[in-house]
């Protein structure tokens, strides 16, 4: 696999240094920034696209370039900083002097006292237990208990075949 040759800088370094020479207002898109690269270093990797793509990216989520209308740009030093996701925090109020905070209650359910005494049981008022009731043997009206079936659907019954006889 051939790696960069020792005198190439690296591609962040590169990049800005293309942008400056482009010089343009509202910034250069991948391929000029390329071509650039490629006219002003002559021997590049063979992932040359696959690196500039990943550190123009890089360079984007960290702020270094602004990507806007398909160019790259350095970021005005004017420009208020750009917000995070999701909806900003509530501005804290400040709290009046001699306040002392107590900190916050811990998430889940609090852990059972093992000191404490157990709970009586309750009963639930119809004397019934809970859930659902067992299963009791059926018998048949001779007390004698019927023969379990065994479990699905019974196997169809084949008719008896019957001779016929053929009439002339």
């Amino acid at each position: 696999m051939a790696t960069e040759p020792p005198s190439l800088p690296p591609y962040p370094e590169m990049i800005m240094k293309a942008l400056e020479a482009l010089n343009e207002p509202n910034g250069a898109n991948k391929s000029a920034i390329a071509k650039h690269i490629e006219a002003t270093y002559g021997e590049l990797p063979a992932s040359h696209s696959t690196l500039l793509s990943h550190h123009l990216n890089r360079m984007k989520e960290s702020g270094e370039l602004v990507f806007a209308k398909n160019n790259y740009m350095k970021p005005d030093p004017n420009a208020p900083p750009k917000r995070g996701r999701g909806r900003p925090p509530k501005p804290k109020a400040p709290l009046p002097p001699g306040t002392v905070l107590s900190p916050p209650r811990p998430r889940g359910r609090p852990p059972k006292d093992p000191s404490a005494p157990p709970k009586p049981k309750t009963s639930t008022g119809s004397g019934r237990p809970r859930g659902r009731p067992k299963k009791v043997a059926r018998t048949s009206p001779e007390n004698v208990t019927v023969t379990s079936r065994p479990r699905g659907r019974p196997p169809k019954e084949k008719p008896a075949l019957t001779e016929v006889s053929v009439g002339q």
